[in-house]
């Protein structure tokens, strides 16, 4: 299984590497097209529709290549990540809230175009981000990572209270208030690295620190961190419900591709209409 995951992260990273080095936004956009993509075929395949799974990917791939050939990538309207804040954290907040058992009662279609919008608006916000600036898109990334592995560690030594134990057993809310923890101080270290060496491009705290000030950075970052985390469970509740384990089984070692950008989801849409203030 090591042998799998490390294999496996080398070609993704073989792959990313290139168009994230580039200065042109367009080649990570299409990196991710693909990936959010295969994301869409994910969601149909988990949500009972295995025959609409392949034209689903297709659907999403074709309204990424839309929105990228009508430049959004650099001029996107700002109206779209509100409506991503508006899907995630009330949409989110509810189907966590509903559990698994839940989930299968939303209408199918409904969920179906769900998943879709949140799919693109997160394949436009990371295109995005890039646009913005490689240390900017990083600096989102890094977020959600330092939360993810700061959660793990501090769930593992001092987890005892259950965050949502028909959802994950295995998540605490010690892991969570780890991970913001863990999140604060990337973004305080990122923040005075960049303001002693500068940056061409500002990274997400510079830009809120800049316009709101640290403690409202703080709060953001928080608050990002807890969104990172309501999109790794409705992930986990959606494979709950379809009773999966992955979301598919094209990343050996890894799962599938909803399994690795689960909590990016949410936080990327979220993080630009915030800085879009």
């Amino acid at each position: 299984m090591l042998r799998e995951r490390v294999i496996t992260a080398i070609v993704l990273l073989a792959l990313l590497l290139p168009a994230l080095i580039v200065s042109s936004a367009w080649p990570f956009a299409v990196f991710a097209l693909v990936g959010l993509a295969i994301g869409a075929w994910e969601w149909g395949r988990l949500n009972g529709a295995p025959a609409l799974a392949v034209p689903l990917g297709v659907l999403l791939a074709l309204a990424c290549a839309a929105a990228l050939a009508a430049g959004w990538i650099d001029r996107p309207p700002a109206v779209v990540w509100w409506v991503a804040t508006v899907l995630w954290v009330a949409a989110g907040a509810s189907a966590v809230r509903g559990g698994p058992a839940a989930w299968p009662r939303i209408p199918q279609a409904v969920r179906i175009v769900v998943g879709l919008v949140a799919l693109w608006t997160a394949w436009l916000a990371l295109a995005h981000a890039k646009a913005v600036g490689l240390n900017f898109l990083l600096s989102l990334l890094a977020l959600v990572w330092a939360a993810d592995i700061a959660a793990y560690f501090g769930g593992r030594a001092f987890g005892k209270r259950k965050l949502a134990l028909s959802i994950s057993p295995g998540k605490s809310w010690e892991g969570v208030w780890s991970g913001m923890v863990g999140a604060l101080v990337v973004a305080f270290v990122w923040l005075l690295v960049e303001r002693s060496v500068g940056a061409i491009a500002p990274s997400v705290y510079g830009m809120l620190a800049n316009r709101f000030g640290i403690v409202v950075m703080a709060v953001v970052v928080v608050l990002l961190v807890a969104m990172s985390v309501v999109g790794d469970l409705v992930e986990s509740l959606v494979k709950r419900s379809a009773g999966a384990k992955d979301s598919s089984s094209l990343l050996p070692g890894h799962g599938g591709v909803l399994d690795r950008v689960d909590a990016l989801l949410p936080v990327f849409p979220i993080g630009l209409a915030l800085v879009s203030l």
